[in-house]
């Protein structure tokens, strides 16, 4: 089994750990520079790394909820299922910096892929 590996994202501004035989799918077709795409072979499941655009309007865990929502809404995503939503250490971070606050979220979108029906 191919181990786990460290991967540059962004032209190297930071980095993700990638589970393996994770491929990526701008090796097989575009994607928009502000995305790092992946996709698992076996699973079927994809990876989305996107940077957005600062909605000033929403702040904290509301804004990381407000961009997953919103990307759900442009993909046309028929469900969109937050399971986490967690604060980061900026202590942790590489650009600790050049931002106050930092969230993920984890969660489910259910949209059709390329070219195919939802």
């Amino acid at each position: 089994m191919e181990p786990s590996r460290n991967y540059p994202l962004f032209g190297g501004a930071f980095s993700s750990i990638l589970p393996a035989g994770a491929i990526d799918v701008s090796d097989l077709r575009p994607v928009p520079d502000n995305q790092e795409v992946f996709c698992h072979p076996v699973t079927d499941q994809s990876l989305i790394v996107e940077l957005l655009e600062l909605q000033a309007h929403v702040r904290g865990e509301a804004a990381a909820r407000y961009h997953f929502e919103d990307v759900g809404g442009v993909q046309g995503a028929r469900a969109v299922q937050v399971e986490s939503v967690q604060p980061l250490n900026l202590e942790n971070l590489a650009l600790r910096g050049y931002c106050q606050e930092a969230w993920v979220l984890s969660g489910k979108q259910q949209v059709a892929k390329e070219n195919q029906q939802p």
